[in-house]
């Protein structure tokens, strides 16, 4: 799928639809009957970049293994809603997605043009994270934060849209037994909120 066919998709999802705006929330408990999603849940955004090469591919980071949430997890940049983005909604969410971006891994927000956002996603860690889909243009130069970021990469697009590549599997959270979606790619395993916003993507770009 070319870098046209995505503005494209979006641009017409956001034609009569607000970005992030009277959207039910998807999230972790999608995959889990009786798992009730949390109700109020803390505002958070995050940058889905679509790095604009040749063949399109996702940036992602695998974060450090000493974070409060989600250590060690691939995930996007991206985390609170902070006071300085302005009251919680679809322009805090992007001002939050980029600011976030370039503190994490020194994104410059110049090199990335935001398209729209995807539905939602409520964690079982208590997020509610707006995914906020952005072109990312090369050449651009990373400066990772070493505290939360342990590494960053790119995975193709094509890659991750191709559902022979998706899938379900569950592992005990709490004494309990979870489901959560999936995406390996070789000695990558990305899982989680990351793995359900990308089917989130997967589901609407596909549709």
């Amino acid at each position: 799928m070319n870098r046209e066919t995505i503005i494209a998709k979006f641009a017409a999802r956001t034609a009569d639809m607000k970005c992030g705006d009277g959207v039910p929330g998807r999230g972790d408990h999608d995959l889990n009957p009786g798992l009730a999603p949390i109700v109020r849940p803390r505002p958070a955004a995050v940058l889905v970049p679509l790095v604009d090469r040749p063949r399109m591919t996702v940036l992602l980071t695998l974060r450090t293994d000493h974070l409060e949430h989600h250590p060690g997890q691939i995930a996007f940049p991206g985390g609170r809603i902070e006071p300085e983005d302005g009251p919680p909604g679809p322009q805090s969410a992007r001002r939050a997605a980029l600011r976030e971006a370039e503190e994490e891994i020194g994104l410059d927000p110049d090199r990335v043009a935001l398209i729209g956002c995807l539905d939602p996603y409520v964690t079982r860690t208590g997020f509610g994270v707006l995914p906020v889909v952005g072109i990312v243009r090369p050449p651009f130069a990373l400066v990772p934060d070493p505290f939360e970021v342990a590494e960053v990469f790119e995975v193709p697009l094509d890659f991750l849209l191709d559902s022979a590549n998706h899938r379900r599997c569950s592992r005990a959270f709490d004494g309990q037994q979870r489901y959560f979606h999936a995406m390996p790619y070789g000695d990558r395993f990305i899982w989680g909120a990351t793995a359900g916003m990308l089917v989130s993507l997967y589901e609407f770009l596909r549709s």
